[in-house]
């Protein structure tokens, strides 16, 4: 091959070589760009960044919560140099503190900001006010055990730890008055908290009528058995959320009796006629948007609903015998009474009467026809009473010598209660209450059982007024309601020496029972169902 003649993989070869260089540098230059390039934003430096701008951010989030807040002409120098300060001469420690306190602070105040204020009486539920939930305080749950009162207890876990607080006196209108929770450290703004146990009670009727009164009171005196005596401070009473200042006077007495101590009815001002344990501070009187909060309180709003018939008996036993001894009245009642001269126990029949609506008509035949009964009887004692002129100590009195009641239906039967366990009751109605008067008209049969009476048997007139309507109309009621009583003298007769013999078996057998234990010096733990201990 000639020298000058190159071949065609030479000459390939040699194109090569010549180019080899130019792209060796446009190659490096190229790598040097993407070397820079990488290591400008390699992982290492942008970790380094990372960390540094991170310690920065604490570093000037810390600095506020640790110096006051400088003005906004402050320089640089001046926040470094303030900031080198705290960091050499400041506790850490405490001023966390402060600064957790400035915003608890602030929490507290949006808490109580929060709170919310609902009516007591919630109008929506108007048509069935003492179901479920009643209208009453709407939005809360009771707590129940079986056989055990209905109530609501603040604080409490169902409260989340929460004190109940009130707001209005209205006296006439239950939906201008309102309730509300929170917390203790967090109370609506000029909230008065006052101290001690609250009982709030909401009755349905009034607290003036003997039974009404007597219903909406049992539960309480149920949960003061259960909750080791303990005794209220105060007492808030409601109907149909509307504020009432005061009990009637029997029912106070008997309140004043069980818990041992003056009984204080709250009305949230500072001139009420019986004074409060509490200083209610500066509070205007006139102003009703200034809350009322309780240390403790006991809410009930279903009178004796849910109650077994045995924890009843318990409390109507308390409360007899708180009576008694209240008014010095010996709690051994009428077990213990015998005649000497006959040997045989005493028997009390008391008629307990009435003037005006389900008065008898012939008050002085009824009068004598069971005055005769007795009378046949040995060692009965008869009475007449009424109740409108008897103090409450004079009717427990009365009623601790009483073993046969009889009474026509009305508030003055509710005394029963306060006779020895096992006496009777006798009722009357005047004309139409079977077919019209609905269930109430059982109530006594009811606390007859509850209280351990013997109820036995009502009488029922079957003539009386004319109802201008069908005798099934409802409207005949309002005639009915406030009817006079008649009388059967041979039905009478009959029904008073029945009862007499059973109550002359019955007190015979206690009596007997009584002298053995005497005689063996055994000593008894109930007489009468009244705890000897009280």
């Amino acid at each position: 091959m000639a020298k000058g003649v190159t071949s065609e993989p030479e000459r390939i070869a040699s194109s090569n070589l010549n180019n080899k260089p130019r792209y060796s540098k446009q190659h490096t230059r190229s790598s040097s760009s993407k070397i820079s390039q990488f290591l400008h934003y390699s992982p290492k430096l942008s970790l380094y960044f990372l960390v540094t701008f991170t310690f920065l951010l604490i570093l000037f989030q810390i600095q506020p919560l640790q110096i006051p807040s400088l003005p906004p002409t402050t320089n640089s120098w001046t926040f470094m140099s303030r900031w080198q300060n705290v960091i050499n001469n400041t506790n850490l420690s405490t001023l966390a503190k402060q600064y957790c306190a400035k915003d608890l602070e602030s929490t507290a105040s949006k808490l109580r900001d929060a709170v919310t204020f609902l009516p007591l009486k919630d109008l929506r539920y108007t048509s069935s006010a003492q179901q479920g939930h009643t209208w009453f305080m709407s939005s809360m749950y009771d707590t129940h055990e079986e056989g055990e009162v209905q109530y609501q207890q603040f604080p409490s876990e169902a409260s989340k730890g929460r004190l109940l607080c009130l707001k209005g006196r209205d006296t006439h209108e239950g939906a201008w008055n309102s309730y509300a929770l929170a917390w203790p450290d967090t109370l609506p703004h000029n909230a008065t908290l006052l101290k001690g146990l609250t009982f709030v009670s909401y009755n349905h009727y009034n607290y003036d009528n003997i039974w009404h009164g007597l219903s909406a009171m049992v539960p309480f005196v149920a949960w003061h058995i259960k909750n080791g005596c303990a005794a209220p401070t105060r007492w808030v009473l409601y109907h149909w959320g509307e504020l009432r200042m005061k009990m009637g006077p029997w029912l106070r007495a008997l309140m004043e009796a069980t818990f041992g101590e003056p009984l204080y009815v709250e009305g949230f001002t500072h001139d009420q006629e019986v004074g409060g344990p509490d200083d209610h501070g500066n509070n205007d009187d006139d102003d009703d948007e200034n809350p009322f909060c309780f240390e403790e309180a006991v809410v009930m709003r279903h009178n004796e609903g849910g109650m077994s018939r045995q924890r009843r008996i318990e409390v109507y036993d308390l409360l007899r015998c708180k009576a008694r001894i209240y008014c010095n009245v010996s709690i051994e009642g009428m077990n213990a009474e015998a005649d000497e001269k006959a040997g045989v126990p005493v028997i009390g029949m008391t008629m307990f009467m009435r003037t005006g609506a389900r008065s008898f008509r012939n008050p002085s035949a009824v009068i004598a026809i069971f005055e005769k009964e007795c009378n046949m009887v040995e060692a009965c004692r008869f009475r007449v009473a009424y109740s409108y002129n008897l103090t409450f100590c004079e009717q427990v009195k009365l009623m601790s010598s009483t073993d046969i009641l009889i009474s026509p239906h009305g508030a003055q039967l509710t005394n029963m209660f306060l006779m020895d366990r096992n006496s009777s009751v006798l009722e009357f109605f005047p004309k139409g209450w079977l077919k019209l008067a609905g269930v109430g008209q059982y109530v006594y049969h009811w606390i007859a059982s509850w209280s351990g009476m013997k109820h036995q048997g009502a009488w029922r007139d079957p003539d009386g007024e004319k109802c201008p309507y069908p005798e099934d109309d409802r409207r005949c009621m309002s005639i009915f309601k406030s009817g006079l009583i008649g009388h059967n003298q041979t039905y009478f007769s009959e029904w008073a020496r029945n009862v007499l013999d059973d109550v002359k078996m019955r007190k015979m057998e206690e009596l007997a029972s009584l002298m053995k234990k005497n005689s063996a010096n055994t000593k008894t733990t109930i007489v009468s169902g009244c705890p000897l201990q009280l």
